[in-house]
C-alpha cells in the first residue's frame, strides 16, 4: 500500500478509509449498468410502440380507393433493384368470377368472419394438439395484412401472433370490398408479378376484366404457391383443382354477397 495511505508515526496507525471509496468506485459501474439497461429498455419499448402504430395508421391511410398500397415483397424487390410488374385496377374492373374463385379457393367464409375464421383456427389447434398435420387457416384478411405490413420468414410463429389481432382490426376498419380490392392488387402471381391486372396480362394476355371462368379458377388455385404453380401451364393436379373451384364459384351465391 502506498505510504500516503498511512497516518501517524512510523506507519503504526491503521490505514485510512480509502478502501471505502474504492468500494464506492466498484459500485458505480453497477449503477451505471442498471441505468444503461433501463435506458435500453425504454428505447426498446418506444420502438415497439412505434412499430405497432405503423399498421394502425397505415390502415386508415389505405381507406380511400385512390390510395394504392404496395406490399412488403414489393418493397423488398425495390430495395434489391429487382423491379416488379404491378398495375393497380379497381375492383369494378375485375371480372366478378375472379373474386368469387379466390373466395371459394382461399377463404370460403370471407363474407362472414371478422378477419379470423375461428372455426378453422380451432381445427388447426386441435390437429396440432393431436400431433396431426395442420391445415391452413389463413383468411384473405390475414393474408392481406401479412402482405401489407409483415414478413414471411424468419420468425414465422411471431408473425402469426401479430397477424391475428391485425386482421381483426383491419376487418373492423375496412369494408370487405376494399379488403378484396387491396388483396387482389398486392397478391403475388409469379416472380415479380403482383396484382390481378399484371397477372392476367402476363399469363393470359387479357385484362382482369376479360378473364374467363377457367382462367379465373386457374389464377385462384395458383395463389398458395405462385412461384411453383403456373396458371398458364397447369399440371394435371392444378387442372383438377381449378375445375373444382370453377364449379364452386359458379354456385357461390351468398358466400360472395359482401362484394356486391
Amino acid at each position: 500500500m502506498p505510504l500516503s495511505a498511512w497516518h501517524g508515526w512510523g506507519g503504526l496507525t491503521e490505514p485510512i478509509v480509502e478502501h471505502e471509496s474504492e468500494g464506492l468506485d466498484m459500485a458505480r459501474p453497477r449503477r451505471l449498468n442498471r441505468a444503461g439497461l433501463k435506458r435500453l429498455g425504454r428505447r426498446c419499448l418506444t420502438a415497439a410502440i412505434v412499430l405497432a402504430a405503423i399498421p394502425v395508421v397505415l390502415t386508415f391511410l389505405y381507406l380511400p380507393s385512390f390510395v394504392h398500397p404496395i406490399s412488403t415483397l414489393m418493397l423488398k424487390d425495390l430495395a434489391t433493384f429487382s423491379g416488379y410488374d404491378r398495375r393497380w385496377v379497381s375492383i369494378d374492373d375485375v371480372a366478378p368470377v375472379l373474386a368469387h374463385s379466390v373466395i371459394m379457393s382461399e377463404d370460403g367464409q370471407f363474407c362472414f368472419h371478422r378477419g379470423v375464421d375461428l372455426g378453422e383456427l380451432r381445427g388447426v389447434v386441435d390437429d396440432a394438439l393431436a400431433g396431426e398435420a395442420t391445415r391452413g387457416a389463413s383468411t384473405i384478411t390475414m393474408q392481406t395484412v401479412k402482405n401489407l405490413f409483415l414478413w414471411s420468414r424468419p420468425l414465422g410463429s411471431v408473425r402469426k401472433v401479430v397477424e391475428l389481432p391485425l386482421a381483426i382490426y383491419f376487418d373492423a376498419v375496412m369494408s370487405k370490398r376494399r379488403i378484396m380490392e387491396i388483396y387482389l392488387n398486392i397478391a403475388e402471381w409469379g416472380p415479380g408479378i403482383y396484382g390481378i391486372e399484371a397477372a392476367a396480362q402476363h399469363h393470359f394476355g387479357v385484362s382482369a376484366k376479360q378473364l374467363s371462368r377457367r382462367q379465373a379458377a386457374l389464377l385462384a388455385v395458383s395463389l398458395p404457391n405462385p412461384i411453383a404453380r403456373n396458371p398458364a401451364k397447369p399440371g394435371p393436379g392444378l387442372r383438377r383443382l381449378a375445375s373444382l373451384i370453377e364449379r364452386r364459384a359458379g354456385r357461390s351465391g351468398a358466400y360472395v354477397g359482401c362484394l356486391d
